[in-house]
């Protein structure tokens, strides 16, 4: 397969540690959205039928399978599953060596330049509490 100058120019940017993680990170809402939107089409439905059936409007599921939305609640997600006939399965898979610095160090960081605190999900870790 011949190399574009599109190619070219992701992979230049992919060497960008901050860019290959928000590149990384859009994927995972493109693939959220696909298969939503997948589901919904196999199983012969519109989104407003879809909509119907989870008692939401069809902007709601248009939303949900826009590649651009990242507020997939997970019991929206499971809802949409269960209409479907389908189940919500979220894997964590540990970073790879060198693959940029730990989100808690780069929300930490961020703090300092906005001068905003960063989120508590970033960097609350879990107590010991029950061991």
């Amino acid at each position: 397969m011949r190399t574009t100058n599109f190619d070219r120019y992701l992979e230049e940017q992919l060497q960008d540690p901050a860019f290959a993680a928000r590149f990384e990170h859009a994927g995972e809402a493109w693939d959220v959205a696909l298969q939503i939107a997948a589901l919904r089409q196999q199983a012969g439905l519109s989104q407003k039928e879809l909509a119907t059936l989870l008692k939401t409007s069809q902007q709601q599921i248009s939303r949900l399978e826009s590649p651009g939305y990242e507020g997939h609640s997970l019991s929206t997600l499971r809802r949409v599953a269960d209409a479907l006939h389908a189940r919500v399965r979220i894997v964590f898979e540990p970073v790879e060596a060198g693959a940029g610095p730990h989100p808690a160090r780069t929300a930490a960081s961020s703090a300092v330049q906005t001068g905003r605190p960063p989120s508590p999900a970033l960097t609350e870790r879990p107590s010991n509490a029950g061991r």
